[in-house]
């Protein structure tokens, strides 16, 4: 086993102020899906791995892993690589903010992730 600790890169498909560019329309529909909410919420408690926040969220990995796209693409996840000197490689994800403000009339009212 090597000494040599694992390489870590960072995974962004839009640019770190996506979140600041989503409509309300978009953020309604995003979060309008019970899923999408959980798995936000799974990885607002702490970093994880996409078999440990389908766990959290108690959904499938391949809804979970769809659910963290969505979110990441959105710019309110993200995540990061780390390859192992085996040849191993394991995502982890974590939310960029833990709540999310959303204008009503003129207003900003917090929008919180919350069971």
């Amino acid at each position: 086993m090597s000494a040599h600790p694992p390489a870590v890169t960072s995974k962004r498909s839009r640019d770190q102020s996506a979140a600041d560019d989503l409509t309300t329309a978009e953020l309604f529909e995003l979060f309008g899906d019970e899923y999408t909410r959980r798995v936000y919420e799974a990885v607002t408690e702490r970093p994880r791995g996409g078999r440990a926040v389908a766990e959290a969220a108690d959904v499938s990995r391949p809804t979970a892993y769809r659910r963290l796209n969505e979110l990441r693409d959105a710019g309110l996840v993200r995540s990061e690589m780390e390859i192992r000197t085996d040849g191993h490689h394991r995502e982890q994800f974590e939310a960029v903010a833990t709540s999310v403000s959303v204008p009503l009339g003129g207003m900003d009212a917090p929008v919180d992730v919350v069971d």
